[in-house]
Formats: structure tokens, C-alpha cells, sequence
């Protein structure tokens, strides 16, 4: 039977044919739907308890556990939100089918910054002021802001189809989360590897809060330049009248500058200046010092026209100079020091040096005990001691300009000209730190806060080592997917300072730890840590700001005698000790996770705080793996912001398409890289979903009132068959490491290719005639429908986990809507292993190749209008290939390539025969079918009328009507 349109059989006849053909048959409608439909296979989910049947059903199983990574609670889920979820679906899916017990426990990150920037943001619409609520009804807004978005975000992620634990699912603000929270944070104090210490920390001054390196972004921003004279006071005597130059994007730091470094492997010169432009503020016969390699940039920045290179610099140890502002309060010498994050890339080669206020700054201070001042309160402004500047704004925190830089700059560069150490100034458009939350800029500033050594021992039940130590070599042995995330952890990891834990907020799990007032001594005592911890089990955080501290302390010490200290914590550390009350605080521990998986950045947030945490109070990573996805780009490339204006709302996408085609789009994807999506990406995307469902329906059709003693045996099927089921060994074998390695898109478009070529266009194609013309007990058609009984278990489970809609409405309309079905609690089927046949499959690809040549040929005889459908061509197939040759023997050619004869001649073929370029020994010469018309089949033979009770039909078909005739299936 032809799949190629033609016209009715005879009408005439005295039976109508088309009512003794086995026509695919099914209810399953070409149609999705799916923005109607899916809502109801939610609800069908949830009423039979799917996700519940199967943690009965994996008793026993080993377990794979996938920790999630915590979403935060203040607003709509985005497309990125889809993308990570979907992803750990399709995880969760895929390794449950594969025969694990694949728990999900849902979370949510409730505390810190963002959610009390909401509720601050309620309260100035209302004209109240933060520091005038009681912190206690503070705490409880948060709580119920982050409980609101909790709720909406649990809906939107089960319309997308997401499977697990989430209407019980765990939260940073449940009490008992809490109260873990605050016993990790007590093991960092009772190892000793907290401290409070004065470093420079990244600084909101909007949001008057320390930030980790995780809370920060980098934006372009155009900012002021100074080249500045350092006048030498103390040093080798050919330097006595020369000036270090020093080179700046932040003249606001200079007050706090207390050194100047230089680079021992950097040669300098010293350069006098003979001739200068109109405007420069250099001096004719002043020297200079700078870096051989800067001279040039230094003197263009300059307008210096005219130098001479005096000589090289002398050994620069032990040199001293002048604070450009000596005379004015800054009286203290400043000396030159040497550092290895000098450069002689850009500036001067010496780099003006304020400790509080650059992490290389202070550590190269702290190096050569070099005095860290405090200049810039927390808002932004100038402390009054601060000489000259005393008020004056470096960034401002509120009001209509807040996140802009104030008046510090101009004050600076304007008394450096008055002070004439001002050599040149300009500005320079480069990338500078932002707050992610607020946008704004934000300052480098010397604060009191509370650390995590890094680099100082802990002991642990597995080992003794620093909390770096142990990171790195945890990094080196889990497993990245992709596999340069693991550089780009380490990295960081190997660089990065303390672990700054502490933030100046209220909206969080305090650090619970006093501190004694005299000695400055951190209270250690298990005991103190319990009460804590059990008040906060009963009552959460809130008892820490509420109770006096006598509660905690009880009659072992005099409250007075220490203070409670009252910032909070990262939330960092908090999200980073989720696998502390998720996975090991179970009935059966889950710890470690097999798999974390959240976006690129989290390399430097939860990856990286998870690790930390964990190395430094289990000496091991609590995950065996990590799995990150890059970010969603718009149809130009450019990268989607979550309210930006290139947004795509995944509800628009739902409500227009259905979520399946979110879950399409994450399932075809490469996430190891950034990911487009747009208009032109979902056209495709509803393209291929509506070629699968096509495919799914065919099966459906052709197993209409299938009955397992139809089944044949493997060894009773023919090639065709067999190969098919060759390759379904295959795909099975590629499909299970495809998941294994979260290479999903490997398993769609594998799958995809599979369904289009080689079942649509080539297999289904071919056995139609069978599956619609023989008789229902012929071995061929019997080996057919066997064929595609295995087809639909394996591609239904197979795509079921990125399909889970569909693939659930296919498997219902074979099985019936009843209780105890579903695709979800399937397995993915094991394979006999006697169906991989390589040389059969070898033999069949040859096979395949001539059939492209026939139907190459006979596409040009439908273009040019010579046949209408194929089955009226019976094509010469020359065939001078001998492989080709052994492997087409004993075929049915023409039923290959459907058409009602074929010809077989072993030579070369004339030269005007039909030829493709890359089949060599292999041509065709299409030719017309002789014989009549069968009215069933629609083929053409000589045989049609030979047989007197049936005269237009061939004898085939007047065998599969007599049968039915016998069968009483027709009169």
C-alpha cells in the first residue's frame, strides 16, 4: 500500500475494499491541545499519588539523590527558573526509569537581602521607617513575604510538570532548618576557624551591607583617572628629587593611601621632563619614576613632549615618600613596597596602595604591617576625622541619585591640582563591581566582620587539614559536567580570601557567638550551643534577637560580661548547609548528594559554599557531582535579563504552546553552553513535537487490538525486523549513557532521527503494505506489529522523561485511564542482548544506500509527472558492486522500495541511468508497471485477475479477503 496519495479504488466493485484493510486505528487526535490538556494529567498525577508510588516501588533501590539547589522566594519563576528545573527533572525522571530510587526534595532560600529590600521598599511607600519596626514584626514581614512567593512558585513549577517533593518541601526559614543552620555555623566556632578581623570588604552603600564575590556583577561604568606625583623623601641619591607616579580609577581612595607598590621583576626609569603641551600639569626639569613600558602612555596622558631617560631606577627597597597631602593631616610616610600584583600592563607600574580598600592592597599591607584606616562609614560618606574630606560622599546611598558616585572624586583630584601632585587626569570607560540586587556600584571599605580562615588547619572524622586544602583536592576528585567547570572552581577556590560570613542585616540566621568584652575571647561551650540551637527548634532565629542573653549563657556566665553579636548570616552559608538538614537529617541518610546541578555562576556561589561548608566540618564535598547549564539568550544572541525587555515569560510560552514545549526546548538543548530562545526556536520546537506525536500515532494505530500471543519470536522475524531491533539495542545502550552524562539533547535528536528517518521514511514505509494488506496472522505482518510493540516501550520511556506530558497521554490511549497506570511508573525496558546483530546491521546499510538511489530515480519521475505514485514504477536496479550485490540478494526489491516490481541486474548500467555521486557501482532506470491495477493494494501486476471469485485483486490480497470472509469479519 502506497503512502502516496491516489485516486479511490473502483467504486464500482462489488465489495468495497477499504473496509478489509487493517487501517491504523486509535482515538490519540493528530491535535495536542496541551495548554487544556496537561493541567488534567497534573491533577491525575497528584490524585494517584505518582511520585509516592514510586518511593514505595524503589524500596530497596540504590539510591540516587539530586540536592536541590535552592530557588529564591521574591517573585515570578523566569525562564531561567524553567530551564534549572526542567533539567533536574529530566534528571530525577531518567535515573528513577533507569532503575534508581530517584527522591527530589524541593527548596526554597528564604533569607537575606533581597527579601528585606522588598519589605523596605513596602514600608517607604507607606512613609515608615526600617529602624522604628521592632525587629521582631521585621522578621515576621520577611517571613510571610518569602511563605507568598513560595506558594506562587510551587504552582509554577508544577504546571511545568516537575516532579518530587514539593508540597513538602524544605526551607532556610523553617525552625528546624534554622536551628541546623546556626549548629554549622557553631563547628566553625568550635574549630577555631572563625574570627573577627578589619579587612576590606565589597560594600552596598545602598544597601548598607557586606557582599560575597557571588552577590556581585560586573557592569561597564565611566570613571575618573588620575595620574598622581608620590614627592620622594627618603631613598638612593639619585632619586632624592624625583617623583614615584602613581596611576588611579578611584581617586576617592587616596586619603586612605598608606604605601606604594612596585614589582622587583618591572623595569623602571627615571625620566626627565624637558618640554610640555599647552594645559600639561607636568613641570619642566621635575623627574619622574615609572615603568620603562608606561613611559610612553604616562607621557602621552600628560602632554610631556620633550623627556630625557636620566637612568635606570635604583633598588626601590626601603624608599620613602610623601603623602601627596602632606602638610594637611597626612604628615605619615608613605614607603614603596613590593608586590607581585604589580604589572606593567597599564598606568604606571606603581600601584598607589590603600589597605582599606583593595584586597591585594591589604594583604600586601598586612605583609609589611602597614596601618589599615578606617575613612568611609557604611554610608558611603567620609568619616569626620577623615583630614580635608571629613563629609564629603564617595557613593550615594539614598534619596533619587542613590547607587551614583557623590563628590568625593572632584574634591580629591581638585585638592590634588591645589596640592600640585595632580600630573594628569581623565576618565576611562571599564568594568566595575555592581550589587545584583540593587544595581548600584559598590566600594572597597575597610570594615569589622566576622571570616572563615581558609588557610588555617581544622580536624575532622576524615582529616586534618585547611579548609582550602581539603577544597582542592575534593574538586579534583568529583565529577564536573562540563568538564571545565572544574577549572573554573578551582581557580577561585585556590585565590580566594576568607569566607566573609557576616552581613549587617536582619532578615536572616544570626551568628550565634558571644564574644567576651574585655578580652575579645569567642565564648566556646557546647552547652551554650544547644540552648541556641533547641530555642531555635522551637521558636526559630527570632529567639536570638528577642531573648536577653542570659537565656543562652544560663548560670555559667554573667550576660554583661559579653556581647551577643547581632549580624547575620551569608546566605550563603545558609543555602551552602542545606545538604546538613535535607540529607542527612532524614529517617535513611542521603548523604552525600550524587549530584548538584544550578547555572555556571554558581561556581562561585552554592558549588562553592556547599564545598566550603562541608570541608570544614566533614573534610569532604557534600555532592559527587555537579551538572551546570549556561544562560538563556534572546534571538539576537543577546543575553535575557529576568525583567528585561528581551524577556520571554515561560507563561505566555505555556498558555500558547503548552509547558511541553519548555520541556522540549530544555531536552534538545546543549545547556552546557548559553541557550537561545525566541520565536523562531519555538516554531522549530512545535515543528519537531508535532513530528514525534505523528510517529506516536502510527504505533497506536497499527496496534490496534494487538494481543501478546500475536507476538513472534526474534528467530522467526525477518531482517527487516531484526535490524530494527538491532538498532533499538543500540539506541538503548546510547539512551542510558546519554542521561548518565545529562546529555539530553543527545537523547532527543538521536530519538527524533530515529522516528523521521529511520522509522517514518524508511521502515514504516516500507511494511505499510504488510500492516494494512496481509492477512492478520501472516508472519510478516505479525513480525511488524511485534516490531513496533517494542518501538512503543521503548521510545515512551525513553522520551518520558523530558516528554512527560505526552508520552503519558500515549501510553493511556494504548493502556486505559486507570489507577495503576502510568508512564511514570515504567522502567526503561531491558533489551535482549540476541538483538544486536553488527554484520546484519552492516548488511542493511548497504541495502539502505541502494535504496536511496531507487528513490532518488523516482523522485524524478514524480517531478516530471512520468508516474504518480511510486507503486506505479517497476525500476531496473543495476547493481556492479558486488557487496552491494551479496547484500540485496534474495530481497523482495520491490517491496523495499515500494513499488509493485523491481528488477535486479548485476552490470553497470547505461550511461543514462539514474546516478548519486557518493554511490558508486549502483544505477537505475526507471520503468512503468506491467499488469492491472489491484483495487485493494493499489499494486500493479501480471497476477491481478488470475484468480476467477477475486479478478481485481492480486492473489495476496484475495487470500487476505477470503480470510476474513472465513473469519466472518466480512460478508
Amino acid at each position: 500500500m502506497s503512502n502516496s496519495k491516489e485516486t479511490e479504488p473502483d467504486s464500482s466493485a462489488a465489495l468495497d475494499y477499504k473496509t478489509t484493510l487493517f487501517l491504523p486505528k486509535t482515538d490519540f487526535p493528530m491535535k495536542a491541545g496541551l495548554p487544556k490538556r496537561e493541567p488534567g494529567w497534573l491533577e491525575r498525577w497528584q490524585r494517584l499519588g505518582i511520585y509516592q508510588s514510586l518511593r514505595k516501588k524503589s524500596a530497596g533501590r540504590e539510591p540516587f539523590v539530586l540536592h536541590d539547589g535552592p530557588p529564591y522566594a521574591n517573585g515570578n519563576m523566569h525562564l531561567g527558573h524553567a530551564l534549572n528545573k526542567i533539567i533536574k527533572d529530566i534528571v530525577v525522571r531518567s535515573q528513577q526509569m533507569m532503575g534508581h530510587d530517584a527522591a527530589f526534595v524541593h527548596g526554597w532560600d528564604c533569607h537575606g537581602l533581597p527579601i528585606e529590600w522588598k519589605v523596605e521598599e513596602k514600608y517607604r511607600a507607606d512613609g515608615r521607617d526600617k529602624d522604628d519596626v521592632p525587629i521582631a514584626e521585621f522578621r515576621k514581614e520577611c517571613r510571610e513575604f518569602a511563605q507568598h512567593w513560595i506558594d506562587v512558585q510551587r504552582s509554577q513549577m508544577k504546571r511545568l510538570g516537575v516532579t518530587g517533593e514539593i508540597d513538602t518541601p524544605y526551607t532556610t526559614m523553617a525552625y528546624k532548618a534554622e536551628a541546623q543552620i546556626a549548629r554549622e555555623f557553631q563547628k566553625f566556632v568550635m574549630n577555631g576557624t572563625l574570627y573577627r578581623g578589619s579587612k576590606p570588604v565589597m560594600w552596598s552603600v545602598v544597601e548598607r551591607t557586606a557582599l560575597a564575590e557571588a552577590e556581585v556583577e560586573y557592569h561597564d561604568i565611566n570613571s575618573p583617572t588620575i595620574h598622581a606625583r608620590f614627592s620622594v623623601v627618603s631613598g638612593p641619591s639619585e632619586i632624592q628629587d624625583a617623583s614615584v607616579v602613581i596611576w588611579t580609577t578611584t581617586p576617592w581612595t587616596i586619603p586612605g593611601n598608606r604605601a606604594v607598590a612596585y614589582s622587583n621583576a618591572i623595569p623602571y626609569g627615571i625620566y626627565e621632563v624637558t618640554e610640555t603641551g599647552e594645559g600639561s600639569l607636568a613641570r619642566v626639569g621635575e623627574q619622574l619614576l615609572v615603568a620603562d613600558a608606561l613611559w610612553a602612555d604616562v607621557a602621552r596622558d600628560a602632554e610631556i613632549t620633550g623627556f630625557n631617560r636620566v637612568g635606570d631606577a635604583p633598588d626601590l627597597s626601603g624608599v620613602v615618600c610623601a603623602h601627596p597631602f602632606r602638610g594637611q593631616g597626612y604628615d605619615f610616610d608613605v614607603p614603596l613596597i613590593a608586590g607581585d600584583h604589580v604589572t606593567d600592563e597599564v598606568g604606571t607600574g606603581f600601584v598607589h596602595t590603600a589597605p582599606g580598600h583593595g584586597a591585594d592592597d591589604f594583604e600586601v599591607g598586612m605583609k609589611y604591617g602597614i596601618e589599615v584606616p578606617h575613612t568611609v562609614g557604611g554610608d558611603g560618606v567620609y568619616l569626620d576625622n577623615v583630614p580635608m574630606f571629613g563629609g564629603k560622599t564617595v557613593l550615594i546611598g539614598e534619596g533619587k541619585k542613590s547607587g551614583k558616585f557623590g563628590d568625593a572624586n572632584p574634591a580629591v583630584v581638585e585638592e590634588l591640582k591645589n596640592a600640585e601632585k595632580l600630573l594628569a587626569s581623565g576618565r576611562i570607560e571599564h568594568s566595575y563591581a555592581h550589587s545584583w540586587r540593587s544595581k548600584a556600584p559598590i566600594i572597597f571599605r575597610n570594615t569589622p566582620q566576622w571570616f572563615i580562615a581558609m588557610d588555617k588547619p581544622v580536624k575532622t572524622d576524615l582529616r586534618e587539614d585547611t579548609i582550602r586544602t581539603i577544597a582542592l583536592e575534593e574538586i579534583d576528585r568529583i565529577r564536573w559536567v562540563p568538564e571545565r567547570g572544574h577549572g573554573r572552581i578551582r581557580a577561585m577556590v585556590e585565590n580566594r580570601p576568607d569566607w566573609v560570613v557576616s552581613r549587617q542585616r536582619s532578615w536572616g540566621v544570626p551568628l550565634t557567638v558571644f564574644v567576651h568584652r574585655e578580652t575579645g575571647e569567642i565564648l566556646r561551650d557546647d552547652k551554650v550551643n544547644e540552648r541556641i540551637a533547641s530555642a531555635f527548634e522551637e521558636e526559630g532565629a527570632d529567639a536570638w534577637f528577642i531573648s536577653d542573653a542570659s537565656r543562652f549563657l544560663g548560670a555559667d556566665y554573667e550576660s554583661n560580661d559579653y556581647e551577643k553579636v547581632e549580624d547575620i548570616l551569608d546566605v550563603w552559608f545558609d543555602s551552602g548547609s542545606t545538604h546538613a538538614f535535607v540529607l542527612e537529617q532524614n529517617e535513611k541518610s542521603n548523604w552525600p548528594a550524587s549530584l548538584y546541578s544550578e547555572g555556571s555562576d554558581q561556581h562561585r556561589g552554592w558549588f562553592q559554599s556547599s564545598l566550603l561548608e562541608s570541608c570544614g566540618t566533614r573534610g569532604r564535598a557534600p555532592y559527587d557531582a555537579a551538572l551546570t547549564h549556561g544562560f538563556i539568550l534572546d534571538n539576537k544572541g543577546i543575553k535575557m535579563a529576568k525583567s528585561g525587555t528581551n524577556a520571554v515569560s515561560p507563561d505566555n510560552i505555556i498558555n500558547q504552546y503548552g509547558a511541553e514545549i519548555i520541556r522540549l526546548w530544555v531536552g534538545s538543548s546543549d545547556f552546557s553552553s548559553d541557550l537561545k530562545m525566541g520565536p523562531e526556536v519555538v516554531k522549530g520546537l512545535v515543528d519537531a513535537y508535532r513530528k514525534l506525536r505523528n510517529t506516536m500515532r502510527f504505533m497506536l494505530g497499527n496496534l490496534d487490538g494487538w494481543q501478546a500471543e500475536e507476538k513472534l519470536p526474534y528467530a522467526e522475524m525477518s531482517e527487516l525486523e531484526r535490524v530494527v531491533l538491532h538498532r533499538l539495542s543500540e539506541l538503548d545502550e546510547l539512551v542510558r549513557k546519554a542521561y548518565c552524562d545529562y546529555d539530553f539533547s543527545r537523547v532527543f535528536h538521536t530519538l527524533s532521527n530515529f522516528a523521521t528517518i529511520d522509522l517514518s521514511a524508511f521502515y514504516f514505509d516500507v511494511r505499510k503494505d504488510a500492516l494494512y494488506c496481509d492477512r492478520p496472522d501472516s508472519i510478516r505482518r505479525r513480525g511488524c506489529r511485534t516490531v513496533i510493540d517494542q518501538l512503543f516501550h521503548c521510545l515512551t520511556t525513553w522520551l518520558a522523561p523530558i516528554m512527560c506530558f505526552t508520552m503519558e497521554e500515549v501510553w493511556l490511549s494504548r493502556y486505559g485511564d486507570t489507577d495503576d497506570t502510568s508512564i511514570h511508573l515504567e522502567d526503561f525496558p531491558e533489551l535482549p542482548r540476541e538483538w544486536r546483530d553488527e554484520k546484519l546491521a552492516e548488511k542493511w546499510q548497504k541495502i539502505r544506500t541502494v535504496r536511496r538511489v531507487v528513490t532518488g530515480a523516482l523522485e524524478v519521475e514524480r517531478r516530471e509527472k512520468r508516474i504518480g505514485s511510486s507503486l506505479e514504477a517497476a525500476p531496473d536496479i543495476y547493481v556492479a558492486n558486488s557487496d552491494f550485490r551479496d547484500a540485496l540478494a534474495d530481497l523482495d526489491l520491490a517491496e523495499l522500495v515500494i513499488t509493485s516490481q523491481a528488477s535486479l541486474i548485476e552490470e553497470e548500467g547505461p550511461s543514462d541511468a539514474f546516478r548519486l555521486d557518493d554511490v558508486a557501482g549502483v544505477a537505475v532506470v526507471p520503468k512503468t508497471a506491467q499488469g492491472n491495477k489491484c483495487q485493494r493494494s493499489w499494486r500493479i501486476l501480471p497476477e491481478v485477475g488470475t484468480d476467477p471469485n477475486h479478478p481485481d485483486l492480486s492473489l495476496r490480497d484475495a487470500d487476505a479477503v477470503e480470510y476474513l470472509k472465513a473469519q466472518g469479519l466480512i460478508g
